[in-house]
């Protein structure tokens, strides 16, 4: 018995002196490192659609079939499917002076469709008021108007924090076309552990927006 407990003194001693010695220090916080490819493109031109780009060779164009529980008011609302990012690039598409279908609340708190003309002055303050929607999460929202090489003109957002939509624009001639594009990551908004993904998704998005062009 005092042999044993002679032996376990002198492990709890050994444990003492190892950890004395260590240099130990903790490491910080980190998060997997995820491959990405390189940035590669082919063209999206479909004879009856209005507009044409360019986008990544590693995703998938997919038509949009649903806008929350009615189906978009023309053919022309697609997606830009990232599935190895859980990702989506949304792009919709209005032309102006057109109809568009929207829910009117009724006095008893139902819903019914009408229809409203898609004026140039309403399709940007809903641009702007879609953004805005994420300042219960974002410190910041910042917002930069543009001009592509094909002289189409837009705004581009930034959105900042933990918010869904990091990254949002449109771009339109004011006179007949209107295309909204919003990115979207099926994930727990982390703007720390998203960042890389956001970042590497926000270069194609900028190549989307600089070969856009309308069709006659």
């Amino acid at each position: 018995m005092v042999k044993s407990m002679s032996l376990v003194a002198i492990v709890i001693l050994w444990m003492i002196t190892i950890s004395c010695n260590s240099e130990y220090s903790s490491k910080p916080k980190g998060y997997f490192k995820i491959p990405f490819p390189e940035h590669a493109y082919k063209q999206f031109d479909r004879a009856d659609f209005p507009y044409s780009f360019e986008y990544p060779v590693y995703a998938d164009i997919i038509q949009d079939t649903t806008f929350f529980d009615s189906s978009p008011e023309n053919p022309y609302w697609i997606n830009i499917d990232f599935k190895q990012y859980k990702a989506t690039l949304f792009i919709s598409y209005k032309e102006i002076g057109g109809k568009s279908l929207i829910k009117v609340r009724n006095s008893d708190g139902s819903y019914r469709d009408s229809f409203s003309i898609n004026r140039f002055d309403r399709l940007v303050d809903d641009a702007f008021n879609l953004t805005a929607k994420n300042q219960i999460v974002a410190p910041s929202i910042r917002d930069s108007a543009f001009v592509n090489p094909n002289g189409i003109s837009g705004v581009f957002f930034k959105v900042a924090g933990n918010a869904a939509t990091a990254r949002q624009f449109f771009m339109s001639d004011s006179t007949k076309h209107f295309l909204r594009g919003a990115l979207y990551i099926e994930a727990t908004p982390k703007a720390d552990s998203l960042q890389p993904v956001v970042d590497f998704l926000t270069r194609d998005m900028q190549h989307v927006i600089q070969t856009l062009r309308w069709k006659p």
